[in-house]
């Protein structure tokens, strides 16, 4: 064979590295050989840095990632898109668009093409209230104030951060709506209101269930809430517990399902999007809470508190300032079946009336016990506003609609009831789990709320004859800490004194 200068020197240098590279072969297995490693040793430690190099690329891609970008890329076999040009719709019968955020579910609903924000809605009704006094237009509804609210009774002001993960100046789109849900196209721009929280309207729930129908789609929860949307004859558009729009009049009580935006730079730090796994975002992803105070949680987060091991409990609010109000997450159940009680003789709450007796004897002693009860605050302050028919949730606590002035109607007790429009008081499961469960909050002097049927976001006032459904409520006090749990339903938070 023959070579010129130039290959000869090519040939030379390749030769020459080949033997630097055997001499520091030599010298690795020498260097070994003088530790007296064996080539199992070797092997493990190679392995143990492996792992070490790809945990840290792991880590780095989930919490480097995108929200938008993996709800775009990853709804599951049950999800699907629509595209109608301004937004990016998550369709489909259970798509993998969970989220977990400020101690709630939601379901991502939306994603704006031009921005990148996320619209996404809460997975069950928040609490129940009437739409306004007789007024279809949203902007003057007594939904907008309580969504708005940023006092310690409102749904924003008890929000985790909402500065930092929500587009505080969301448009929400009032076009009115007739007709069935095929009639439905998308809305001009013309009605539009601008605030932080708002709703779902007419056109944005047909949009979720395209490629199936409203009896499957993802957004039927099976119970009762409100749209945004009025109709053409000035009532309003909610849906049913079969998936279908009707029209109600103003002054009926139905749930309310929050619904906002996240920001455009939103980032994921873990999941995958299913309900047992839900999305977890940046920065509301608390891990070691040990020894942290309960009252510096958020509304929505799962406690466990007493010796049943049924019951869980949902944090409230932050109400007297200190403590930490929770309510049963569901109706009270016992030996896995609902407890019915009746609340007494006539419509006003009490420590010694027949549901305050039980809340405040067999219940402390059966459910929660002496281990637990010393947690609870000996008296809170429980609201009796009357409210009546077609009125403003507020006056259940209030004096007025506007001031924070608070009635005079009030009662003290170690355990009692959801009051009307309060956080955490809507139906949290659909009608084959659940039951009609009793608030405190009178309508008249003979007659009481409740949340009505089996799994229906709706209140009706009723005597107070009959059994049904019963949701402890009670202030945890301020000393109260955290021992475990991240305050998801399936990891809730476990409790201790400081």
């Amino acid at each position: 064979m023959y070579l010129n200068n130039k290959g000869f020197a090519i040939s030379t240098v390749l030769y020459s590295l080949l033997i630097m590279a055997t001499l520091i072969l030599f010298l690795l297995v020498g260097n070994l050989s003088f530790e007296r490693r064996t080539t199992s040793n070797f092997v493990n430690d190679i392995k143990d840095e492996l792992n070490a190099f790809a945990s840290v690329f792991g880590n780095s891609k989930s919490e480097g990632k995108s929200l938008a970008e993996a709800l775009l890329t990853n709804v599951g076999d049950k999800g699907s898109y629509y595209d109608d040009g301004t937004d990016t719709f998550i369709t489909g019968e259970d798509p993998n668009n969970y989220i977990w955020y400020s101690g709630k579910l939601w379901r991502a609903v939306s994603i704006n093409n031009a921005e990148k924000t996320i619209k996404m809605v809460t997975q069950w009704s928040m609490a129940i209230i009437s739409y306004s006094s007789g007024d279809s237009n949203f902007q003057n509804s007594y939904l907008k104030q309580w969504l708005n609210d940023t006092s310690v009774d409102g749904f924003l002001g008890n929000l985790r951060n909402p500065e930092s993960f929500l587009k505080m100046d969301s448009t929400w789109n009032l076009e009115t709506f007739s007709g069935s849900l095929n009639n439905i196209n998308k809305p001009n721009n013309e009605n539009t209101d601008v605030s932080a929280v708002g709703l779902l309207n007419a056109y944005e729930y047909k949009e979720s269930f395209t490629g199936t129908d409203y009896t499957n789609g993802y957004l039927n929860n099976k119970t009762y809430w409100w749209t945004l949307s009025p109709s053409r004859n000035s009532s309003v558009i909610n849906i049913h517990d079969d998936g279908n729009i009707y029209s109600s009049n103003q002054d009926d009580l139905r749930g309310i399902r929050p619904v906002v935006n996240l920001k455009t730079d939103i980032e994921f730090v873990s999941g995958d999007g299913t309900v047992n796994n839900p999305y977890r975002l940046k920065d509301d992803n608390d891990t070691d809470l040990n020894g942290t105070l309960l009252n510096t949680r958020y509304s929505g987060e799962y406690i466990k508190i007493g010796e049943d091991n049924e019951n869980l409990y949902r944090i409230i609010s932050h109400e007297n300032g200190s403590g930490t109000k929770v309510t049963s997450a569901e109706p009270l159940k016992r030996n896995g079946k609902f407890v019915y009680n009746d609340f007494g003789n006539n419509a006003i709450f009490s420590s010694t009336n027949k549901i305050g007796t039980f809340l405040n004897g067999e219940y402390l002693l059966d459910f929660i016990g002496e281990g637990y009860s010393n947690l609870i605050e000996e008296n809170t302050t429980w609201y009796l506003g009357r409210v009546a028919d077609g009125a403003n949730y507020r006056l259940a606590k209030y004096i007025d609609n506007t001031s924070n002035t608070v009635t005079t109607y009030v009662t003290t007790a170690k355990v009692g009831l959801p009051r009307l429009g309060e956080l955490m008081s809507g139906q949290t499961n659909n009608k084959n789990n659940n039951i009609t469960f009793w608030m405190l909050t009178p309508c008249d002097s003979s007659t009481v709320y409740l949340a009505e049927r089996p799994g229906h976001s709706i209140a009706f006032y009723a005597t107070m004859t009959g059994t049904i459904g019963v949701k402890p409520t009670f202030n945890l006090k301020s000393n109260v800490i955290i021992t475990s749990g991240d305050g998801t339903k399936q990891n809730p938070f476990t409790l201790s004194v400081q």
